[in-house]
């Protein structure tokens, strides 16, 4: 084999005498290739990333063990839903026992243990092994990263509280219930659904971010989730108890799951959890409406913020 092929020179390349010192102006071909295919810009590469961002957040392109937590919150989350269909179908109820709204309130415990599981699993490993950089090096900008992965957390957040009433829906239209009474609560359910996937999202995610140890990001949501949502619970019920009952509507505004109850009995023609059901009025539901708007827009203004730190 001649010394050109051995050194790998390009065609044309000056060769150094043998025993002399190579020269330093010398060409060597390794192998890359000029790229003349489709660039596909930053609109895919928001879609990648937003479709690999809802995969993972059910384990799907993962490991087995990945997808067990997911997909059992998914069976708890469904499992009652089917149970109250039943039911009302077999004893010929003329309405379902849970209304659409409440469903997601009820099961609130379920839906925060899926936030703390998944929203540290979408960011926290790229915070962790360091590979922001390396999504920005591309044709990506931070808020290309932050509108895609909230955008997959809150769809993964809709599609667990979303199924459940779909169920309700069904087996009410097959129980033959009214279907324009059915169809004003199941749009009402999946409203309500919306906004709380979006305010979850957000603040899973912003948890989440602050740390790149999982642990930490799993154990500081559910403590966020929980103890606003107990905090709140108990000042509510101290102030019905000694009759203070104005003020069990404003208490509401202080955790996510009853600023979304606030909202949906205000709006959406829902029963409040509240003690005594004693939910805001539409005045008062404007200002749960402002404090949901402030706390969307921070988490996501926040997340920027983060993102432009670690992705230098």
């Amino acid at each position: 084999m001649s010394p050109k092929t051995q050194t790998g020179d390009a065609p044309g390349a000056r060769q150094a005498p043998r025993g002399a010192a190579p020269a330093a102006d010398v060409i060597h071909n390794i192998g890359y290739r000029h790229y003349d295919g489709p660039r596909l810009g930053r609109a895919y590469a928001r879609r990648s990333l937003f479709s690999q961002s809802l995969r993972g957040a059910y384990g799907l392109g993962r490991s087995a063990k990945s997808k067990v937590l997911p997909m059992l919150l998914v069976g708890v989350m469904c499992l009652p839903a089917g149970i109250i269909v039943a039911v009302a179908v077999a004893t010929k109820a003329d309405e379902l026992p849970v209304e659409y709204t409440r469903y997601a309130i009820i099961l609130q415990a379920v839906i925060g243990l899926f936030v703390a599981a998944q929203a540290p699993q979408s960011v926290s490993r790229d915070l962790r092994f360091k590979t922001v950089p390396l999504y920005f090096s591309r044709p990506i900008e931070t808020t290309d990263y932050v509108v895609a992965k909230f955008a997959a957390m809150a769809s993964a957040i809709f599609l667990l509280t979303a199924t459940p009433v779909l169920i309700l829906y069904v087996g009410a239209l097959l129980g033959k219930l009214d279907f324009v009474d059915q169809t004003k609560g199941f749009a009402q359910g999946m409203l309500s659904v919306a906004l709380l996937s979006l305010l979850f999202a957000g603040i899973g995610l912003v948890i989440a971010a602050l740390t790149p140890r999982r642990g930490f990001g799993v154990a500081a949501v559910i403590a966020v989730l929980t103890i606003s949502y107990g905090a709140v619970s108990v000042m509510q019920g101290i102030a019905d108890e000694q009759g203070e009952i104005g003020a069990i509507e404003w208490i509401g505004l202080f955790s996510p799951i009853t600023l979304i109850d606030g909202i949906g009995s205000a709006f959406l023609g829902a029963t409040s959890a509240a003690p005594g059901q004693f939910g805001p009025d539409a005045a008062v539901g404007v200002v749960y409406l402002l404090v949901y708007a402030v706390l969307v827009a921070g988490a996501y203004g926040l997340l920027v913020r983060r993102y432009r730190k670690v992705g230098l």
